[in-house]
């Protein structure tokens, strides 16, 4: 092995582009090349046919060439022979590779000359009526554990996480930093609601509609509220259908995509960030975490790993999910009251900084890399 670890982080998605995964793995190519024993080569994805190549705050990036997208998985036939010879060309010590997106992280498991760390970033992907919850299913019993087996080491981003049910995954949330996400100096004003997040015809599990069907209860109660989406993708036309239909339409503030070093200010300028998602694929939800650190109270979904976030009534609220009335009384309580809001958001803040700042997973992650790295297996932790 050389004086240098190297290390490649192959993902499916990375910075620019947006996400709890992309700003998990953005984070952690910066650790370790700040940490001054690794080598770090990013490879990912891309919108062209053809590997393209960049860097990324001095990091080089790899992106693979895509044929196609299936149902939101990028696809090329030709990646598994390309990846196993970018790892040998590149020397690479350890991979560490993440997932779900079916397909790179998995080639990664199966062609890689050297030990794969396998970060898993969700619990199930069935989306619950969806086309492609068959297959969905198919991969999650006989691809994924072959997946799993094949690496020498699993890290958990949550509870909830498919590689926590293993036994054998160190649990290593995302984090947050405190510094850039952060209280207004000034009181909120404001009856905004804000969501930050996909919005994609493939993450409809994220409950947008849901969200948007509660804002034809939230008015009635909350005169001059309003809702601030924060993200892209092709499922806009179909949500700005919803909200006409209920009326609401003239009630929404579509933002769009907004640059992670932009994004503290829209969560200092709400009255309270949500998070309405259906399902367990939802494994933690950044959002809310980035809100809390804000000062921002939040409301998510008792679903997935937002209970493992929000404590009920503590540093947040939890509703049950898919239910537009009990989110819109949620939401108005909070609006309402404005001490309570504050009450929540200072708790939410705290909780930021005492469990969720990065630094309290950095340490963490470069352990189990270098122990991988060494030949060793790092020690569970509980």
């Amino acid at each position: 092995m050389s004086e240098l670890i190297r290390v490649a982080l192959v993902t499916p998605r990375f910075p620019p582009d947006t996400g709890g995964l992309e700003g998990y793995v953005g984070h952690v190519a910066q650790l370790l090349h700040g940490a001054g024993e690794f080598e770090v080569t990013v490879i990912t994805t891309g919108t062209s046919r053809r590997t393209t190549r960049e860097t990324y705050r001095g990091i080089p990036v790899i992106r693979l060439g895509t044929w196609f997208t299936l149902s939101n998985t990028p696809v090329n036939p030709l990646w598994s022979r390309k990846l196993r010879r970018l790892l040998a060309d590149l020397r690479i010590d350890v991979v560490n590779a993440h997932a779900p997106v079916p397909g790179l992280a998995d080639l990664a498991a199966f062609v890689s000359p050297v030990p794969v760390v396998l970060t898993y970033h969700a619990g199930s992907l069935v989306k619950g009526g969806h086309p492609a919850d068959p297959l969905l299913r198919a991969y999650e019993r006989h691809v994924l554990p072959r997946v799993f087996d094949r690496c020498t080491e699993l890290v958990a981003v949550s509870p909830v996480s498919k590689a926590h049910a293993t036994g054998r995954a160190h649990l290593v949330p995302p984090g947050v930093d405190t510094t850039l996400f952060a209280p207004p100096l000034q009181n909120r004003h404001e009856p905004r609601v804000l969501y930050v997040g996909r919005v994609e015809r493939t993450s409809r599990w994220k409950g947008l509609h849901v969200l948007v069907e509660s804002f034809a209860r939230l008015r009635e109660r909350v005169p001059g509220v309003r809702l601030e989406i924060v993200g892209i993708g092709d499922d806009v036309s179909h949500l700005r259908d919803v909200a006409k239909r209920y009326g609401v339409d003239g009630l929404i503030d579509w933002a769009g995509h907004v640059d992670h070093a932009d994004l503290p200010a829209h969560y200092q300028r709400a009255a309270v960030t949500v998070l309405p998602s259906l399902t367990e694929a939802e494994s933690f939800g950044m959002s809310l975490v980035e809100a809390m650190a804000s000062g921002c109270p939040v409301v998510g979904s008792d679903v997935g790993g937002i209970p493992f976030v929000v404590r009920d009534g503590v540093d947040g609220l939890l509703v049950p999910p898919g239910e537009p009335v009990a989110l819109a009384h949620a939401l108005a309580s909070l609006l309402d009251d404005p001490a309570q809001a504050k009450h929540l958001g200072d708790a939410g803040r705290q909780a930021a900084v005492s469990q969720w700042d990065w630094s309290h997973q950095d340490d963490r992650t470069i352990e189990i890399i270098r122990a991988v790295a060494g030949g060793e297996r790092s020690e569970v932790a509980a």
